[in-house]
């Protein structure tokens, strides 16, 4: 009614601008109302951390860092064979009517060993490879100076049956009885020997400590040999030979008889099948210090 008075009032043209501006007003609180009713959208969709047991990609390893070396076992010392050729230089040893001197075959007879124990991928040193003579230290710490090994002196006799082969091994003498008259003269006992620190071997008794392995290693030699050479006795013998007695390592002496033959070339004949026996005792008896099989 209103509108119809104001139209009849105004004119048409007039009415038709206020009539617009009326349905403008009307429309702009209705817009505002809807705008007001939705929620503003979020500008970044935040990440959610992972639920809990959920699986997981692995984290890739660093292209830098690099795979731990593995840890080698500890190995044993590396086992050598010390030869010690007797005599040499100006001490020829035992000599024969024909000229044939202990110190010459002594180191031929090395020799040949020494080829006989590399053909078993053994190493193997000489005390001496030429007409020298070093001394009994000094041949006792060259096999002292090493942490497994063994040492074979070769000697040949001017007595015994030709062709026959003998081993030792060193015999320490028992030690002194102390007598006890003393302490009955002074009216009380006698005053305690000093003692020796257990740590202390004296060098002239090095090889006190092996004798029980130099036994069996002159056994397994000697065994070897007898089948060979079967005028050899069947069991090896234990004397205070001096070459031996410095050595902290199982340690014999193999004897070849004799320098007496007139012919040199019927004790060469020998060599080989000497040394291939004393390798093969070397190898028997390594082998069961090896497995600690006696």
């Amino acid at each position: 009614m209103i509108s119809f008075q104001i139209v009849q009032r105004l004119g048409r043209r007039k009415s038709i601008k206020l009539i617009t501006i009326f349905l403008a007003a009307a429309v702009i609180p209705i817009v505002g109302a809807q705008t007001r009713g939705q929620a503003p959208a979020p500008a970044q969709q935040q990440q959610q951390p992972p639920a809990a047991g959920s699986p997981q990609e692995p984290t890739p390893a660093s292209p830098n860092l690099a795979p731990a070396p593995a840890i080698a076992p500890p190995q044993r010392p590396a086992f050598v064979v010390i030869l010690d050729p007797g005599h040499g230089g100006a001490d020829n040893g035992a000599r024969g009517a024909s000229g044939i001197a202990e110190k010459d075959v002594a180191l031929a007879l090395a020799r040949a060993t020494r080829l006989q124990l590399q053909q078993q991928g053994l190493r193997v040193l000489l005390t001496r490879d030429s007409d020298e003579d070093p001394s009994f230290d000094d041949r006792a710490t060259l096999a002292n100076a090493q942490r497994s090994s063994l040492l074979v002196s070769f000697h040949v006799s001017s007595t015994g049956k030709v062709g026959s082969v003998r081993t030792y091994y060193y015999l320490f003498a028992p030690p002194a009885a102390i007598p006890a008259s003393s302490s009955i003269i002074a009216g009380g006992p006698a005053a305690p020997a000093p003692r020796v620190s257990s740590h202390l071997i004296p060098w002239n008794r090095a090889q006190e400590n092996f004798a029980d392995s130099s036994h069996r290693l002159a056994d397994r030699i000697q065994a070897e040999l007898v089948r060979n050479f079967p005028g050899s006795p069947a069991q090896s013998f234990a004397v205070p030979l001096r070459d031996l007695r410095s050595v902290a390592a199982p340690a014999v002496a193999v004897e070849l008889s004799s320098v007496t033959v007139e012919d040199r070339g019927a004790l060469e004949a020998m060599f080989t099948p000497i040394a291939a026996s004393i390798a093969r005792g070397i190898v028997a008896f390594h082998a069961s210090t090896e497995s600690g099989a006696h």
